[in-house]
């Protein structure tokens, strides 16, 4: 695809992915994602032809009127959406694939000082929740999710939801609109959940001493950890 087919399409995908659009006058002026996304196309192709000065002017130029970072160094793809975008950061050697939904205040960043690939790689078909923050050269796998202010940093197998700080992977994922990034599992309740239905089950024994009820309900409660252990395997 060509380096202007390529911006338009930015522009286009906002239409496909926002419903609060209402007129082109709003996408021009309203959408700092898709502006971050023009000065990153034209820094990044400067920056492939050995050019370094100009590309981070032009990045730097980009970043004071949208308040979003991008390294004219990382490989975005198409279909690419940074909704709201202040304060979203993509480092150097990032790569994030096609038709990637990033939220506000996310970071794609490093824990490396060394050279070389050092920032995550972000596959097809993935939301990443705002405020999460991916940190270092792992792989988030396709049609994942992440959920807000999460901090990952390790990888996430495709098809998972990842979720917490640091973040755990669940292989449960909703199956509905990639816009629902807010059906999340709340690992911590859950665990919680469990163990409290486990305690009730020994005091109602103790008092009682109703040894096949509490048979009954400890296998009921055996199902309900396995199918948990078996969800947070990555």
């Amino acid at each position: 695809m060509s380096f202007w087919r390529l911006i338009i399409e930015d522009f286009k995908t906002v239409k496909k992915n926002d419903p609060a659009l209402h007129s082109n006058f709003e996408l021009f002026f309203n959408y700092p994602g898709v502006w971050a996304l023009f000065f990153y196309r034209i820094s990044h192709s400067l920056y492939r032809r050995g050019w370094r000065f100009a590309p981070r002017l032009i990045s730097a130029m980009g970043q004071f009127l949208t308040m979003v970072d991008i390294h004219p160094g990382a490989r975005i793809g198409r279909g690419v959406f940074i909704d709201h975008a202040t304060g979203v950061v993509i480092g150097e050697t990032a790569i994030v694939g096609d038709n990637v939904l990033i939220y506000q205040q996310v970071t794609l960043g490093g824990v490396s000082l060394s050279h070389g690939k050092r920032h995550p790689t972000v596959e097809e078909n993935v939301v990443i929740g705002a405020g999460a923050k991916v940190l270092g050269n792992i792989t988030i796998g396709r049609d994942s999710k992440i959920g807000a202010n999460s901090v990952v940093i390790r990888n996430v197998p495709p098809g998972c939801t990842a979720v917490g700080v640091p973040a755990r992977v669940t292989r449960r994922i909703d199956g509905k609109a990639p816009l629902s990034h807010n059906i999340m599992p709340d690992i911590n309740r859950e665990i919680f959940e469990y163990l409290l239905k486990r305690i009730a089950v020994l005091e109602h024994t103790i008092k009682t001493g109703d040894l096949e009820t509490m048979e009954k309900n400890d296998q009921e409660l055996d199902e309900v950890y396995r199918n948990f252990i078996e969800a947070m395997k990555g």
